[in-house]
């Protein structure tokens, strides 16, 4: 079970060099249910989520890099790629920093999981969290694939 709020963030840390950085990118076969494949550095995984907004079912398993390739060219839509900082935020928490590149390049994320919905609810964010955008689908990675985009 992943359990997880989502925030706009007003501002990004200057010292991000500091902290643990994965480059990911992630396409998707199906967005209901939730069917991903992912470059996570240089781990792959096929992913399925189940559907909820803060709280869903969620399985990985791993790829080799020629499966999650020969699977990429099947997704539909826009091909997530992005920038994540791991960032401790004071209380044991860790903050997934997520700094968009690509078509949704400027857009910038912070997640944060939970062990239970309990805690989630009772979390209070840094400061420098503006919107909690965790109920709203048009934040999730699987709707931003679908989502059509402009070129200037």
């Amino acid at each position: 079970m992943e359990i997880e709020r989502k925030y706009l963030v007003s501002e990004v840390p200057a010292n991000l060099k500091d902290y643990h950085c994965r480059v990911i990118e992630q396409g998707y076969l199906s967005t209901h249910p939730v069917v991903r494949v992912r470059k996570d550095n240089d781990s792959y995984y096929l992913t399925y989520k189940g559907s909820g907004m803060m709280a869903r079912e969620e399985y990985n398993l791993p790829l080799t890099a020629e499966s999650y390739e020969h699977l990429l060219a099947k997704a539909d839509g826009n091909i997530i790629t992005k920038k994540r900082y791991e960032i401790p935020d004071g209380t044991g928490k860790t903050i997934e920093l997520d700094l968009f590149e690509g078509v949704f390049s400027g857009l910038t994320l912070a997640e944060v999981e939970f062990e239970s919905i309990e805690e989630a609810n009772a979390y209070i964010p840094p400061s420098w969290f503006t919107k909690d955008v965790t109920m709203d689908a048009a934040y999730h990675n699987s709707n931003m694939s679908k989502k059509a985009v402009t070129k200037p």
